[in-house]
């Protein structure tokens, strides 16, 4: 505190100033506690400028009195009160500001300072929080709002926060991308339901679309699932249970499958097969392919020797077998119901024009049991025949002996 008084005493009529000693609160010197106005009571002091405020001489009513030199930014008051943080006036070089009230929510808090962000009070219309840290993981940012998913800062409860609302990547919602977490990571999964219902669309655990074959049985699309491949067992490739006239031939439950209901075409509307153990000059099924058969332009030899065997492959007939190393005699002898027979062939010169085609044996593309293929490329099934260069090694007559 200031004290102020005028005299002619040592001083030469010039005014002193004394400085009180700390603690004390109405400039006597002696420490004692008071509130400013020299009585030494302790009531609360006016902060109007009294009658004599600016003449040098400090007042009952007065704090201090510097005369002409009291200022609005110094350390005596215009209305002779010593500067105080909440006066109104910003001492200069101790103030920031001073906007006279107690808010801490305007832009001049506390001790007379300019608002900033991390002071630890929130400023109102300018600050959603400040917790008065640098501290990006508590939940308010050094910029002073609310730490949020997607800000690129770890908070509480996240796992990872890589500061986008992209949920196709690695850190979705703010946590680990995980199949069944309900959303589909890019490059990674096909899908992600949010669930661990393996019986619709999208596969549990993989995150794959389901598929038949999968393992899972699909609601209101598949009956059956065994989870293979194979078209022999009672759940073939369609997902549907096996029965006769699905074309496939269910592997020691039916002679044969050909798909269709007509009873003399090889195979009967029972699935027997119609040729067992003896050629024709009707269609007969070989067993275990998917829908190829044999028929002779004649038979001799008891039903044993097939002359110019002809083939057809689903819908498409016209195919001439030919000589190749991946013919197999025996199991062509089986396939037409001849167990436990080996099979001799004569070569000769047949005719391959359009629509039919030289074949080759072989057990890959159509199928891998073996089968007739095409010369040209492999597949025929339900297509047209390719290869049409016959040159006198095409099999005129097979004969299937014990």
């Amino acid at each position: 505190m200031i004290s102020c008084s005028s005299g002619s005493t040592d001083d030469g009529g010039f005014t002193s100033f004394t400085t009180a000693m700390p603690g004390d609160g109405d400039g006597d010197g002696d420490g004692d506690t008071g509130d400013g106005d020299g009585d030494e009571t302790g009531d609360t002091g006016t902060t109007t400028a009294g009658p004599n405020c600016g003449d040098g001489v400090v007042d009952p009513d007065e704090q201090c009195d510097l005369g002409a030199d009291n200022s609005a930014s110094g350390a005596c008051t215009p209305n002779c009160f010593i500067a105080a943080c909440g006066d109104g006036f910003v001492y200069e070089g101790f103030e920031e500001c001073d906007d006279g009230n107690p808010q801490n929510t305007d832009d001049c808090v506390g001790d007379c300072v300019l608002a900033t962000c991390g002071d630890g009070y929130v400023q109102a219309g300018v600050e959603e929080c400040d917790d008065g840290n640098d501290d990006e993981t508590d939940g308010c940012t050094t910029a002073c709002t609310p730490g949020m998913c997607g800000d690129g800062v770890i908070q509480a409860g996240e796992q990872c926060d890589d500061g986008n609302d992209d949920t196709s990547d690695g850190c979705p919602a703010c946590q680990l991308a995980f199949c069944g977490d309900g959303y589909i990571q890019a490059g990674v999964e096909q899908c992600d339901d949010g669930n661990e219902l393996d019986t619709d669309a999208c596969i549990p655990v993989t995150c794959v679309e389901a598929f038949c074959g999968d393992g899972h049985i699909q609601d209101g699309t598949e009956t059956c699932d065994d989870g293979n491949l194979e078209d022999t067992d009672a759940c073939p490739t369609s997902c549907e249970p096996a029965y006769c006239g699905d074309g496939f031939a269910q592997e020691d439950v039916e002679d044969c499958d050909d798909g269709n209901n007509i009873d003399d075409d090889g195979c009967s509307n029972t699935c027997e097969s119609q040729c067992g153990g003896s050629f024709s000059v009707d269609w007969c099924p070989q067993v275990g392919t998917m829908e190829q058969f044999t028929r002779c332009e004649s038979v001799q030899d008891g039903g044993t020797t097939c002359i110019n065997p002809e083939i057809r492959y689903g819908n498409v007939t016209g195919g001439i077998p030919k000589q190749h190393g991946g013919n197999q005699f025996a199991v062509w002898c089986q396939q037409l119901g001849f167990s436990g027979y080996s099979g001799n062939v004569t070569y000769g010169a047949r005719d391959c024009t359009a629509p039919k085609g030289g074949l080759f044996g072989c057990t890959n593309y159509d199928e891998v049991t073996w089968h007739w293929c095409d010369w040209q490329d492999g597949p025929w099934y339900n297509q047209q025949l390719d290869y049409h260069g016959c040159n006198s090694n095409e099999i005129t007559a097979i004969t299937c002996t014990p």
